[in-house]
């Protein structure tokens, strides 16, 4: 344990840092770079059941804190917070699930409700599990933080224990994502996947809600002399799946990988059915991207008026959005100027004060 200061005592639960690149560690890793940057005025308690990874940053006034456990569970609901109390903590953060045990100082991070939404997108285990603890983190949380107005709403809506509770704290692009030069991103992009003709893009896990079957019927569609492709990114998932010949699934990327992908593609698809933010959003945005999103969620609020929103949900619909943005070569060099100007209106450092802020509360 490396020794922290003797401010108030903030205990984290870190153990998704370090993992792989998902909206969930992409939360905990951006936040603990914008503590990095900021005056936070706290002892930070950074608790995982693993060593710290290389190259994940320290805060000032921070100690990260290895806490074996053989059960994630016993971890999450006892191991943890006893442990966090021992360490005098006054202030104790975790993600969806919050044990009794936190009672009085308790945060608890909610990205969505989306099980609650519609319930069939996710699997009947996971389904149990999010619709049984979600609610009793929320009645038993001080502060429940959330990452827009979209998803406060459908918080405050679900899980009446949460009313009064919910403070608002964006997220931001991936804090170690760095764009690539157009030119530049095309031949790395033809160097590691072998892709040499102009592309469409989609990231992200595929299982129901992420709705990518909507993305590659509305590919299919497109008029034989299109010569643009779909590349999908994210790891496999679960749920049917339609890739059809258009399609160029590469699997999970590296995030050089990632941001040279989103630099040289023509224009980002963004289907799905829901979302509590949409960081792919401010990262194809970051790295000069256009998009073409779903109004799903928080998407709209997030791409603001950067991004186009369609509001259908058929693929004939996104099939003549696409036509029509890939025929339009100043509207999409707008786009691009513009998204660039939306991404850096989030940050992590603002993140991390908005998080400050709720921790203040909670002392108070």
């Amino acid at each position: 344990m490396e020794r922290a200061g003797t401010r108030p005592r903030v205990a984290i639960d870190v153990r998704l840092i370090g993992r792989s690149n998902t909206g969930d560690s992409t939360y905990w890793l951006g936040l603990l770079h914008g503590l990095c940057r900021i005056r936070h005025g706290f002892d930070l308690l950074l608790f995982s059941n693993a060593p710290r990874p290389a190259g994940i940053p320290l805060p000032e006034d921070a100690a990260w804190i290895r806490l074996p456990c053989r059960s994630d569970r016993w971890w999450s609901w006892v191991a943890f917070p006893l442990e966090a109390r021992r360490a005098r903590a006054s202030v104790l953060h975790t993600q969806y699930s919050l044990s009794p045990l936190a009672k009085g100082i308790g945060v608890t991070t909610i990205h969505d409700v989306s099980f609650f939404i519609e319930p069939s997108w996710f699997r009947p285990k996971d389904r149990v599990l999010l619709r049984s603890l979600v609610p009793l983190a929320a009645r038993w949380s001080s502060r429940v933080v959330t990452v827009s107005q979209t998803s406060k709403a459908d918080i405050e809506r679900f899980l009446p224990a949460a009313r009064g509770k919910v403070r608002v704290a964006p997220n931001a692009p991936h804090p170690d994502l760095r764009p690539v030069e157009r030119c530049e991103a095309r031949r790395l992009v033809e160097r590691e996947f072998g892709i040499k003709e102009p592309y469409l893009l989609t990231v992200g896990t595929r299982w129901p809600r992420k709705n990518l079957s909507l993305a590659t019927r509305a590919v299919e569609l497109l008029p034989e002399e299109t010569i643009h492709r779909l590349v999908l990114t994210g790891k496999p998932g679960w749920g049917p799946e339609e890739i059809g010949p258009r399609c160029r699934p590469v699997g999970y990327v590296s995030l050089p990988q990632l941001a040279a992908l989103y630099s040289a593609a023509d224009l980002y698809l963004a289907p799905s059915r829901y979302e509590g933010f949409g960081i792919t959003i401010l990262e194809a945005f970051a790295c000069g991207c256009p998009v073409l999103c779903s109004s799903g969620g928080a998407q709209p609020e997030v791409a603001g008026s950067a991004g186009a929103v369609m509001r259908s949900w058929e693929p004939e619909d996104w099939a003549g959005a696409i036509l029509g943005l890939l025929g339009d070569s100043s509207k999409l060099e707008r786009m691009r100027t513009e998204g660039r100007r939306r991404a850096a209106e989030f940050s992590w450092e603002d993140a991390a004060r908005r998080t400050c802020e709720v921790y203040q509360e909670v002392l108070s």
